[in-house]
């Protein structure tokens, strides 16, 4: 049994925004199976259950991100879910707009949707895959501004290619691929000044 974990905001304020990456490729999902308006509602989350060919949920936390942990946890402790088989679909302000990077493990990096998954599984032992928003610059509101704001022009072609390439990675997942094999077929080469932080993060 496998987990799929989408991140974002419940609220139509919320929809479309960077921080919503994670509804946003479930909502690509739930419309590739034909499944678009069949999300059932649990205490802390919206979720939707698919056999590929293993059972495996796919849920949308509804606790605002900061929460997320406790949609994470209902979850992976009714149905005894190990971190390993728990994957999450985030938003990365440090890759660029549209740049998809999926890792085995890891540290929150300081995102608080993963700090709390982290405290609910105690462990950073779970795949993720992350969707790049771009970065503005170093200030607190400039970037609560920033994951709060929709995507336009250029960015929000790329965006959609990279939706549309993080649900064919989830449900690569699902049907059984390995993260070693995820990686090497999604992820792209990182710009020249993301190589050292990469290099880096591969040797945790």
């Amino acid at each position: 049994m496998k987990l799929v974990v989408a991140l974002g905001n419940i609220g139509r304020e919320y929809a479309g925004t960077r921080h919503n990456i994670g509804f946003m490729t479930a909502d690509i999902l739930a419309s590739r199976w034909g499944d678009a308006d069949a999300w059932r509602k649990a205490d802390n989350a919206a979720y939707l259950e698919k056999r590929m060919p293993e059972k495996c949920w796919v849920i949308k936390p509804t606790t605002y991100m900061n929460n997320s942990g406790a949609a994470v946890a209902d979850f992976a402790n009714f149905y005894h879910i190990p971190p390993e088989d728990v994957l999450v679909i985030q938003d990365d302000m440090d890759l660029p707009v549209g740049t998809l990077r999926i890792r085995r493990k890891g540290s929150s990096g300081g995102h608080n949707g993963l700090k709390s998954i982290e405290r609910a599984l105690g462990s950073q032992a779970y795949p993720r895959i992350k969707v790049g928003i771009g970065h503005p610059v170093h200030q607190e509101q400039a970037v609560i501004s920033h994951v709060l704001h929709p995507f336009q022009g250029e960015d929000k072609e790329k965006i959609q290619e990279a939706l549309e390439q993080a649900a064919d990675a989830v449900e690569a997942w699902m049907q059984g691929a390995d993260v070693g094999e995820l990686m090497q077929r999604f992820n792209k080469k990182a710009p020249k000044k993301a190589a050292h932080e990469e290099t880096k993060e591969n040797a945790q």
